[in-house]
């Protein structure tokens, strides 16, 4: 059975930082490409960031490119998002999720999902 588990949301002041993780259990973590999405209250889910099979491939939104930043430990099953100069337009609960091989920016291509974390960010 596939589980991904967030932790390190929280509450911080506007300018603040906050690393998020992500733990993968029940799947082969090397053959999937990760994600993160965040849904902030009464919108819909949208695309973070995500990472490849390699460390090298990312991709971003723009509106947190500069300021967060994705990466894996594949020897721990577990992808991070460090989040800094937090604003309170980046409040939201933030999903990390699993797609076999390839990255993507869409939430449909995504199969697996984590229960989320709230991130809450004050002005």
């Amino acid at each position: 059975q596939v589980q991904l588990v967030e932790s390190g949301g929280g509450l911080v002041q506007a300018g603040g930082s906050l690393r998020l993780s992500c733990s993968a259990s029940g799947l082969t973590f090397v053959r999937y490409a990760m994600g993160w999405f965040r849904q902030p209250p009464g919108k819909e889910r949208e695309f973070v960031a995500a990472i490849g099979l390699s460390f090298v491939r990312t991709n971003y939104t723009d509106s947190v490119k500069d300021r967060f930043t994705i990466s894996r430990d594949n020897a721990k099953n577990t992808v991070y998002l460090q989040m800094n100069s937090l604003e309170p337009e980046d409040t939201a609960v933030y999903y990390c999720a699993a797609r076999d091989l390839f990255l993507s920016r869409y939430v449909g291509d995504y199969g697996y999902w984590g229960q989320g974390t709230q991130v809450t960010v004050s002005s």
